[in-house]
């Protein structure tokens, strides 16, 4: 029997009216959420007012919402599954199905995570389509030395994130090399090293959190591999995700390593599908 993993999108998967019909269907945890953020969130995922849902600072707590709310209606269906995990954003929602937190908790990470984040300016990502990742590494490093290698999603599709300027320079180079580069509307460089001094501060609102050992396993983003058991050791994989690579692929390469599996997206979108549709076959001709 192949073991059945859900998985949760990150930032890129809101949309204006995502959540309508779970906020009224869960009113009592839609309350707790608005009370934790201090804002309306409900009007904020269905109205979009002055275009929230773009801003870092709004979005996670909304995707975090959304995505924890989605996955309550398919426990209604579906028995737990053996394994989960999140992209970016969505491990923090993988980590409250495995009840590594629970909603409130992870809520509060969220919004601190959030806040931080929105924090950093002139900086930015762009995906770009048709390298592998030795090939990006090898790109940034001869000419691109101020850009990080931010997300590896597919054999051939990388996420980078550096200064807006470095960027922006950078978009001939790859057109160039016949690469598809797509700018994205994000308010930082996400999972690089100018995250870097916001670990502390994370790192302190992390730590003052209850921790549980996960009761389904747990990919991590950092690693590609399993959450440990320990405090110490869950701290670090959720903190180092801040300015480390979203290893996606490398992920999802070690769920197929333990057998047959069928990946289920929870939450908004279908962005980690189209992926996992890229992954599997090149995996597969691998083994």
């Amino acid at each position: 029997m192949k073991s059945k993993v859900v998985m949760f999108p990150g930032q890129g998967s809101q949309f204006e009216g995502m959540g309508d019909g779970l906020f009224q269907t869960y009113p009592e945890i839609v309350a707790k959420a608005n009370a934790i953020l201090g804002f309306d969130i409900k009007n904020i995922c269905l109205k979009n007012p002055n275009d929230d849902l773009t801003k870092t600072i709004y979005t996670q707590p909304a995707l975090f919402l959304v995505s924890y709310l989605s996955y309550l209606n398919y426990l209604k269906e579906n028995p737990a599954p053996d394994y989960v995990l999140g992209h970016s954003l969505g491990e923090f929602n993988a980590l409250c199905a495995a009840g590594v937190v629970d909603f409130e908790t992870g809520l509060r990470i969220v919004k601190k995570r959030a806040e931080l984040m929105f924090s950093i300016s002139e900086t930015s990502m762009a995906a770009v389509i048709g390298a592998t990742h030795e090939e990006m590494e090898e790109h940034l490093a001869t000419h691109f030395p101020t850009i990080d290698i931010a997300n590896i999603n597919t054999p051939t599709q990388i996420v980078i994130s550096g200064p807006i300027d470095d960027l922006a320079k950078a978009v001939d180079f790859f057109e160039d090399e016949c690469l598809t580069y797509i700018p994205l509307n994000v308010s930082g460089a996400f999972h690089s090293r100018y995250m870097t001094p916001l670990k502390m501060e994370f790192e302190k609102v992390v730590f003052e959190q209850t921790l549980h050992a996960p009761k389904i396993p747990v990919v991590a983003n950092f690693t590609a591999e399993f959450y440990p058991n320990d405090k110490k050791g869950i701290s670090e994989n959720m903190v180092n995700q801040l300015d480390g690579s979203i290893n996606w692929l490398q992920s999802v390469e070690l769920l197929l390593e333990t057998g047959g599996c069928t990946f289920t997206e929870v939450g908004p979108g279908q962005i980690l599908s189209n992926m996992i549709k890229k992954i599997q076959p090149v995996s597969s001709g691998r083994n």
